[in-house]
């Protein structure tokens, strides 16, 4: 198999395993939890896939991401209704990621409320 071949299969075999339900999990580790990232380093040693791809956080932000997009602008989302109030500011400060006001932060690790706070500093 040539080398453009097994990196297909690498994306759709093994990054596809180690992303799965990775939204529902990838809040409630920490630092050390996340030496999942490790094989995908030796997968860029050993050529399976480019150095310039993005790293497991990064997909896993970029899913996270995109996920919260459809929670927010489909109404129709299954998740939509767990969606935070919605809150007009009258100050013009910076411009936010969102328009929901932020709650107490009693359990960061909900997906919600991690994606609420993310950047917010």
């Amino acid at each position: 198999m040539n080398d453009n071949s097994l990196r297909h299969v690498y994306k759709a075999v093994v990054l596809s395993k180690l992303l799965y339900a990775s939204l529902a999990w990838w809040g409630f580790t920490c630092t050390a939890d996340r030496q999942i990232e490790a094989s995908v380093r030796r997968a860029v040693w050993s050529g399976l896939c480019a150095a310039n791809d993005p790293s497991l956080s990064q997909l896993v932000a970029d899913m996270d991401d995109n996920l919260f997009d459809n929670i927010r602008h489909n109404p129709h989302h299954v998740l939509h209704k767990l969606e935070a109030s919605r809150q007009d500011h009258i100050y013009n400060f910076r411009p936010r990621r969102h328009s929901y006001s932020l709650t107490v932060k009693t359990d960061c690790r909900n997906f919600i409320n991690r994606l609420l706070y993310k950047d917010i500093y």
